[in-house]
């Protein structure tokens, strides 16, 4: 039993450990500091999503243009389907031989014997 005794008294005189000095890391060729791959892949990851934003900038940039370009068409259709409607109406009137003989003394026409006189002199309807 004695040395048990010699054992914690020897514990006791003894003081406490040091703590461990943490390795220092080693030197890497090519530079003091070496590559941070970690900061590399972050750049890489950013990059690809630049990437990806830019490749979804242009059709979206092309879906606005056709969508103002259809909206503009549509107004023009609307349009021309007026006129066409007016020019139909104007079609079925000239069919009528009334209107068309009232459109060629309008320009000046007269039927066959028929003796074309001009009257000088009166005022102008405006």
């Amino acid at each position: 039993m004695p040395p048990a005794r010699s054992t914690a008294r020897a514990r006791e005189g003894r003081a406490a450990p040091a703590p461990r000095a943490r390795p220092r890391p080693r030197a890497v060729p090519g530079g003091a500091r070496g590559i941070r791959w970690d900061r590399v892949g972050r750049m890489a990851l950013l990059f690809v999503l630049f990437g990806v934003v830019a490749l979804y900038i242009s059709p979206s940039i092309h879906l606005v243009e056709t969508w103002q370009e259809s909206k503009q068409r549509g107004s023009q259709v609307t349009e021309l389907r007026r006129e066409n409607q007016a020019l139909r109406a104007r079609q079925s009137a000239l069919r009528d031989p009334r209107t068309l003989e009232r459109e060629a003394r309008r320009l000046g026409l007269v039927k066959p014997g028929e003796r074309a006189y001009v009257v000088r002199g009166l005022p102008r309807d405006r």
